[in-house]
């Protein structure tokens, strides 16, 4: 690994295999395309990635892949710990923390409208600002930064639900955050349907 940053991008990513990701997408287009649609978000997300001057720790759902797309140069590789959604970001975030950094970044690998500069803003907003969230067109986020451990942010929610946002904007009342500009995160064939770049996945 390079020379430690005071900033860190955690990204929380599936282990792409038949009928273990995307399962709301192959309900309706089947289980092999929707791990092809897998592979090209997390392809993507590498190269909206790599470039970043921070650290990045890739976050495996099931168990870490030595030779996969994620080089091990430019990524720490690492397992997702706790029992749901909200103790494993919790759990990345405190170790993250602990080690020292002073931005922190969480995003998901399946976002096909986010950039490069997207995310270089969002650590800039984390200069003047506490905070910074990025609203997913379904209720939830895509991206989600802080300079301090904030525990209640991962409690109490209902993950993968529509109040997801909205449940976490009202525990960040007071505070000074940086909203985003709203994106779409690919779950249904609604959000690909009308997307040129995803019909050659579809049969």
């Amino acid at each position: 690994m390079t020379t430690r940053t005071k900033n860190l991008l955690l990204l929380f990513t599936r282990n792409p295999e038949l009928g273990k990701c995307k399962t709301r997408l192959a309900a309706t287009i089947g289980e092999q395309s929707a791990l092809d649609i897998y592979k090209f978000l997390l392809q993507h997300t590498v190269n909206v990635t790599r470039g970043l001057k921070v650290d990045k720790e890739v976050h495996y759902s099931v168990k870490v892949r030595e030779n996969d797309i994620w080089d091990p140069t430019l990524y720490n590789k690492k397992n997702q710990l706790g029992e749901d959604l909200g103790a494993r970001m919790l759990q990345a975030f405190s170790a993250g923390f602990e080690n020292g950094y002073q931005h922190i970044i969480i995003m998901g690998s399946d976002l096909y409208d986010v950039e490069q500069k997207d995310i270089e803003a969002a650590f800039e907003a984390l200069k003047t600002n506490d905070y910074v969230i990025g609203p997913a067109e379904d209720g939830g986020y895509y991206l989600l930064g802080m300079n301090t451990l904030t525990s209640p942010l991962f409690q109490n929610k209902e993950w993968g639900t529509a109040t997801v946002l909205k449940d976490t904007l009202k525990d960040l009342e007071g505070k000074k955050v940086k909203v985003l500009e709203e994106r779409n995160d690919i779950d249904y064939f609604e959000d690909i349907k009308d997307i040129e770049v995803f019909q050659q996945f579809i049969k």
